[in-house]
């Protein structure tokens, strides 16, 4: 483990430095992914002025949903986003190679190879929605409670991380994936919305077959309503069992995978 941290960090070092050579696109980006935040953040005061509730949640806890959901997808594109993504491009011009050739797990070399600051930036403005949000509830939270808030953030960067490898791991067999990845961030979407929105085959689908629901209802229930032992044992059994997924579906797809020179 000492190994692949000092591997990552050699990686993030690199990263940083190669955009701080490139500041305006790093501000631009930056101001990019602030100005589509703020509009999910306008989009919510909006409706709230028009009802005082949706499917029992009110406006600041909308919003502390909404800054968990933004939390866990700023530290996605942070950390993962920019690896995953090239991985799509790299397999179909052999460009792969170069992550088999290196000392260390094929998957976690070509999915942590770039770290994107512009969104870690970011997860600055959502934890602070957060924090406003909790404010404005009246919440107190302890240092145990956010401690398992934290966990569960953990947990649900898991789900999405594999969820995104997964449907970028079918470019083993397919052309391109690209409306595969398309298809990732329509799922997002649903993350953003109370669990009890959905109801009859659309819980069934969002919530427990496809836990794009679960990954930001769960840490946010845990500071709005406490610890739930259910609900965070079943956030982290679906993080070990997407993650199992992603490796083996990935592992599948690595053996057709034909290099450049072959």
């Amino acid at each position: 483990m000492l190994h692949y941290l000092k591997v990552w960090l050699a990686s993030a070092r690199y990263s940083i430095t190669r955009t701080m050579m490139f500041r305006g696109d790093f501000l631009v980006w930056s101001l990019v992914e602030f100005f589509w935040m703020g509009v999910n953040v306008l989009m919510v005061t909006v409706i709230y002025r028009h009802t005082e509730s949706i499917a029992g949640w009110n406006r600041n806890e909308m919003l502390l949903l909404l800054g968990t959901s933004m939390l866990i997808q700023r530290m996605l594109m942070g950390f993962f986003w920019s690896g995953i993504f090239e991985m799509g491009r790299n397999v179909r011009s052999g460009n792969f190679d170069f992550f088999l050739a290196q000392p260390g797990n094929v998957m976690f070399m070509a999915t942590t190879r770039k770290v994107d600051p512009d969104g870690l930036v970011n997860c600055v403005v959502a934890a602070a929605l957060v924090a406003y949000s909790a404010t404005e509830l009246g919440l107190h939270p302890g240092p145990g409670t956010i401690a398992l808030y934290g966990f569960m953030l953990l947990c649900g960067l898991v789900i999405h991380y594999s969820i995104l490898v997964l449907s970028v791991s079918a470019v083993f067999w397919l052309t391109s994936a690209q409306g595969v990845e398309g298809g990732y961030f329509t799922l997002a979407e649903f993350s953003r919305l109370p669990r009890e929105a959905f109801r009859g085959v659309t819980s069934v689908l969002f919530v427990w077959l496809l836990p794009v629901v679960v990954v930001s209802n769960a840490p946010a229930r845990v500071l709005l309503r406490g610890f739930d032992p259910l609900w965070a044992a079943w956030l982290a059994a679906l993080a070990v069992l997407w993650f199992a997924l992603a490796v083996l579906v990935f592992h599948r797809g690595l053996r057709r995978y034909a290099s450049a020179s072959s």
